[in-house]
């Protein structure tokens, strides 16, 4: 998918429909800042919107993909394209989504885990210098800990990644 071509596209069509970016804007339920960004290319409508914004511009959704309005005889083929698109894309957003979510809990539990880390690094040192084995038993915590908070950030990975893949599943 072209962003920069599927935004002209969008533009032309609503200067066609003598629409101003506020009024589409409106009859969509977003901001006029919206409709430029997409129609300068910088980003894509959300996918909630894009049957509502082709129905209003006139267009099918495999023209929407595609940028252009597309003849009768090139629509299969052009479909094909559109949805192997749609499928690589979407196989890219899995992975971009898992490493949002595994940097957003490294930033999230930075100062936690460095806390934690301290403490029982601490601890195993004084064990070590006073001889008295709470070094065995820190090292073990400090383990258990690594092992929990790991199994934590995976199920947060997880949870927060899948979430729309099971909400579309219960509907």
């Amino acid at each position: 998918m072209d962003q920069e071509k599927i935004g002209k596209f969008i533009a032309n069509l609503r200067k066609e429909q003598k629409l101003t970016q506020e009024q589409l804007a409106w009859k969509l339920g977003v901001t006029d800042k919206s409709v430029s960004r997409w129609e300068n290319g910088k980003c894509l409508p959300d996918v909630s919107l894009y049957k509502e914004l082709c129905n209003i511009l006139g267009i099918t959704l495999n023209e929407f993909f595609s940028g252009e309005k597309i003849k009768e005889e090139k629509f299969k083929e052009q479909a094909d394209n559109n949805l192997f698109s749609a499928l690589e894309n979407s196989s890219f957003t899995l992975k971009e989504k898992i490493k949002y979510y595994s940097d957003k809990w490294d930033k999230e539990h930075f100062f936690e885990l460095t806390i934690a880390m301290i403490v029982i690094v601490g601890f195993i040192i004084y064990g070590f210098i006073k001889d008295n084995g709470i070094q065995y038993i820190f090292m073990i915590v400090g383990f258990t800990y690594g092992i929990w908070e790991n199994n934590r950030k995976k199920a947060y990975i997880e949870r927060n990644t899948y979430r729309q893949i099971s909400n579309k599943n219960i509907r």
